[in-house]
């Protein structure tokens, strides 16, 4: 048997390697108009996107910031 399982680390942010590169740039994370930011990455099948400026966006409304938490919107209304 393995020890206690540690709690993963909150992420910073995206590296920027994965930061938005399109002209005109995408909405930051914290901006109000975030989820019109482009999907870097489609997982339709779980029912789930990324979108490049980090915004996990689910397909019942849900978001996810890049930091871990949801917004308040978000939050209430689940």
């Amino acid at each position: 048997m393995t020890g206690p399982v540690a709690p993963l680390p909150k992420p910073a942010g995206l590296p920027a390697a994965r930061r938005c590169r399109h002209q005109p740039r995408c909405p930051d994370a914290l901006a109000p108009d975030r989820l019109a930011a482009r999907a870097v990455a489609s997982h339709p099948e779980q029912r789930w996107s990324l979108l490049c400026n980090g915004v996990a966006l689910f397909d019942d409304a849900g978001e996810l910031l890049p930091d871990g938490r949801a917004p308040a919107w978000t939050a209430a209304a689940a």
